[in-house]
């Protein structure tokens, strides 16, 4: 058994944030075959336990009074070939971005659209991230799951039975705190499909002379936009989106629209309307807003920011003003994306 269980743990490097938390106690899962034994174990037992990936998408506002475990699981392989189709799972723990750079490297295309997006390749499927006109959805093929109520036994879920939506799946609901995701399993392909019609990737793509991309061109527009408009946590904490568009009614759009024509908008589900968060923060006067070291990112109104210093509670603090300054403006609800302690 390779578990190691260390207590009065700084958060700080597990939190893109770089929030200064701690946890009552703390372990790194880097291998499954001590799955079982984890969770016999009495500081699991006790409880409450919080599972980490990369920690970019966690908002602490306190110190964690339980267990946190670092899920690090690693591992890539291609499972099989069918016909111009691959199957590869990725174990939990692997870096996305690292992954999805992988799979360009090896010919498997479908995730380029989905670069730089941070976290683990054991979040997406939570998260259903998304962005560019892509969501992971469109490519999953199955997740790999320990059943936590049943001493890790494995359980295969379906592209269906995740249930997937708009940055939501079964892993937020009746799945949420029974299954841990342990790997994922995509369905790419060896022919490119591109979608270079979203945002601005085909304006990259011109600024940068190409006419005919390859898959690899596509990451690499993306990378640039991404590095453009968002903040490396690295240098200055953050969680990457902080709220989720929201989508509203199609009546309610057309009101919206009415008043405000220049209003960013998209179609979407049931007839729905998606509408630009940031656009909404920043006609809020918003954009750039910083009370202390808590801050709306200059560049990207939908970011929150930690300038050095700033606690989870004065971060909380600015999330709920930017929602009731949109409320109050917009009659619209933001909900945050990341999971707040």
């Amino acid at each position: 058994m390779t578990l190691q269980f260390q207590a009065d743990v700084d958060l700080r490097p597990y939190n893109t944030f770089g929030l200064a938390a701690r946890a009552a106690h703390f372990c790194r899962l880097d291998d499954l075959a001590d799955l079982p034994a984890l969770l016999a174990h009495p500081l699991y037992r006790q409880g409450p336990v919080l599972w980490l990936g990369g920690g970019s998408n966690l908002l602490l506002t306190r110190d964690y009074p339980g267990l946190v475990i670092k899920v690090a699981l690693t591992g890539i392989r291609l499972l099989r070939e069918d016909g111009g189709h691959v199957i590869v799972e990725a174990a939990a723990g692997e870096n996305w971005h690292d992954f999805v750079l992988h799979t360009l490297e090896q010919g498997w295309y479908g995730l380029e659209n989905l670069s730089l997006i941070p976290g683990t390749v054991g979040a997406s499927p939570v998260q259903n991230i998304g962005a560019y006109g892509v969501e992971v959805k469109d490519h999953l093929h199955e997740v790999v799951c320990a059943q936590l109520d049943r001493d890790g036994a494995p359980l295969v879920l379906s592209n269906a039975d995740c249930r997937f939506g708009y940055r939501d799946s079964a892993f937020k609901h009746e799945a949420a705190g029974r299954l841990l995701v342990i790997a994922v399993r995509f369905r790419l392909s060896r022919h490119a499909s591109l979608r270079t019609g979203y945002g601005d990737i085909a304006r990259q793509l011109a600024e940068d002379g190409i006419t005919a991309p390859t898959p690899s061109d596509v990451s690499r527009a993306v990378i640039a936009i991404r590095q453009s408009k968002l903040p490396d946590p690295a240098v200055l904490g953050n969680a990457g989106s902080f709220f989720k568009n929201p989508v509203v009614s199609a009546a309610q759009a057309e009101q919206l629209l009415a008043s405000h024509p220049q209003l960013p908008h998209y179609p979407a589900a049931d007839g729905r309307v998606k509408l630009a968060a940031g656009w909404l923060i920043d006609q809020c006067g918003l954009k750039g807003y910083r009370d202390g070291d808590a801050g709306v990112h200059a560049k990207q109104a939908l970011v929150l920011v930690n300038y050095g210093e700033a606690s989870g509670a004065q971060l909380h603090a600015l999330a709920r003003k930017v929602q009731e300054a949109v409320r109050e403006r917009f009659g619209v609800a933001l909900e945050p994306e990341p999971l707040i302690l």
